[in-house]
């Protein structure tokens, strides 16, 4: 099964680079950088934050529902 997790938006303008990152759990984020791999590294770094979280709780409610809500 297939989902989409995000949807990314790069704008190269006068004063640099913005991005956008659209996403059903974190809604809308920008970011802005004057170098484009910079940018780049910015919005990766965010996104493997916000699915490391997301694993985390996952994981979380899975071993509550296993085990009487007993951590």
């Amino acid at each position: 099964m297939e989902e989409t997790l995000y949807n990314i938006e790069i704008h190269k303008g006068m004063d640099g680079y913005f991005g956008k990152i659209f996403s059903d759990a974190d809604g809308i984020k920008e970011f802005k950088n004057d170098h484009l791999d910079q940018l780049l590294r910015d919005m990766t770094i965010d996104m493997q934050l916000a699915l490391e979280e997301f694993s985390n709780r996952s994981n979380e409610e899975f071993a509550e529902g296993h085990d009487g809500g007993k951590i």
